[in-house]
């Protein structure tokens, strides 16, 4: 049976316990060390480079973070080295360092990010977990990446991110239907569903909460964290000071 405590047990930080007033910028080794100083759960992004290195950023473009028109992608892990997340002195740290870091003392979220799916970067990914001794989940937007894990790593506790994308014009009505309704679980039998907060409340999840876990995404402030703990068993969040009694 899949221990799946770690995602319960304490609010999950969102890419870290970051706070870029701090200085500590989103999927850096800094937010990461903050998050098991203060016992957080950590969710984070995977990317795969050019020359096949794992790495931890969330968007498909450096210009937010690193403030160059690139693509990570097309990107060997030697061109990432570069350049710092926010001005700070931070770099995009690979995958490998951020498990040596964390070393099993809190769990670890872990959401696969491809432009297209070909399995590379899951097969990257299980190389690096399978002998880690920590708790993790894996968690995508991208069905099929869910579907691998599935078809070969049936004891990775597994879950569909999703949302009802109703402002995202980039998404056909097709999609936002089938990802909204929550279909694809029937095939993809996840562990667990993490749902956009901007979407909560809806019947599809609530149908959802007796069988599995429902996280929600992105809670960042009191109002939503108030709101979204009414409808989901654990929340990922950024600004966790705000949620402290």
């Amino acid at each position: 049976m899949k221990n799946m405590n770690f995602l319960k047990d304490t609010l999950i930080a969102h890419r870290g316990y970051h706070d870029i007033k701090k200085g500590v910028p989103e999927n850096s080794i800094a937010a990461f060390k903050r998050a098991v100083r203060y016992n957080y759960t950590i969710e984070l992004d995977v990317h795969l480079t050019k020359d096949e290195k794992l790495v931890v950023f969330h968007d498909n473009n450096l210009k937010r973070v690193c403030g160059v028109n690139k693509i990570i992608e097309d990107c060997t892990y030697n061109e990432l080295l570069k350049y710092n997340l926010f001005d700070t002195k931070y770099k995009i740290p690979l995958f490998e360092e951020v498990l040596k870091l964390v070393d099993g003392k809190v769990g670890l979220l872990i959401e696969t990010k491809t432009s297209k799916f070909d399995g590379r970067l899951e097969k990257e990914l299980v190389k690096r977990l399978d002998d880690y001794n920590g708790s993790f989940a894996i968690q995508s937007f991208n069905p099929i990446s869910i579907l691998w894990f599935k078809k070969n790593r049936k004891n990775y506790i597994r879950g569909l991110l999703s949302s009802d994308f109703k402002h995202n014009k980039n998404v056909s009505n097709l999609r936002k239907n089938i990802m909204k309704s929550l279909i694809l679980d029937i095939i993809l039998k996840t562990d667990f569903i993490a749902y956009d907060i901007k979407a909560l409340p809806n019947s599809y999840v609530n149908s959802k909460r007796n069988r599995k876990l429902i996280l929600a995404w992105t809670i960042r402030n009191k109002k939503n964290y108030d709101k979204a703990i009414k409808y989901c068993d654990n929340l990922i969040c950024e600004n966790m000071d705000e949620y402290k009694s």
